[in-house]
């Protein structure tokens, strides 16, 4: 598959090109400084320097590609609207080519579903909402915009994401996973792969967690 990769020199982003560079696929990273992709001269990656907030700039990234991905995202505490600003600008790019599959990572704190247990809805998620208002607030506006697209998206809602070695983890759709409290960003990755070629994640959410 031909991939734009949005947030490719993020924690989870370099772990995604690494893992689509591997199972073959033709990348195009989007990034500010090309300098931080850990393979900048492999064969099947093409990084683009743009700005991702500009949709004029970054439509000739997502024109002909299979799929487009958005890995951006914020420091904790950081505030601020990158996600749903660069969402808002990707999309609009991708309606103006014709580009129709979109897997955006928000996460999975923002969201009180049935996935969750009785502490983590009474308890842990309220007070972390206290401390990262501004990131979920992001999240959340992230989430609509996506939905109202009009594109053939999925949303991935990772939990607390770690550096740890890839184990086996748990998937559930329009729900959180009971008890998953992190994910390593390279199972992240992979999830997020599977996703693509999975037609059954098309217009939902999907979350991820030990």
């Amino acid at each position: 598959m031909k991939l734009t990769v949005f947030g490719a020199t993020g924690g989870t982003g370099q772990r995604l090109v690494d893992q689509a560079l591997a199972a073959g696929h033709h990348v195009t990273a989007v990034v500010r400084d090309p300098a931080r992709l850990s393979q900048a001269n492999h064969p099947h990656l093409e990084p683009v320097t743009a700005d991702i907030m500009d949709a004029t700039a970054i439509t000739p990234s997502v024109t002909g590609c299979d799929a487009v991905i958005s890995a951006l995202g914020l420091r904790p505490g950081a505030g601020g609207s990158v996600c749903a600003d660069g969402a808002r600008a990707i999309i609009t790019a991708m309606r103006s080519t014709g580009t129709r599959r979109l897997i955006v990572v928000t996460a999975s704190g923002h969201v009180v579903d049935e996935g969750d247990g009785f502490a983590s809805r009474v308890l842990f998620k309220p007070l972390l909402g206290r401390f990262l208002r501004k990131n979920f607030a992001d999240f959340a506006r992230t989430d609509e915009i996506v939905r109202a697209s009009g594109l053939d998206w999925t949303i991935m809602r990772p939990p607390r994401l770690t550096n740890g070695k890839r184990r086996p983890y748990r998937t559930a759709i329009d729900r959180n996973v009971r008890g998953g409290m992190t994910i390593a960003r390279a199972d992240l990755a992979d999830a997020i792969l599977a996703a693509l070629a999975d037609p059954a994640t098309v217009g939902h959410s999907l979350s991820v967690g030990y």
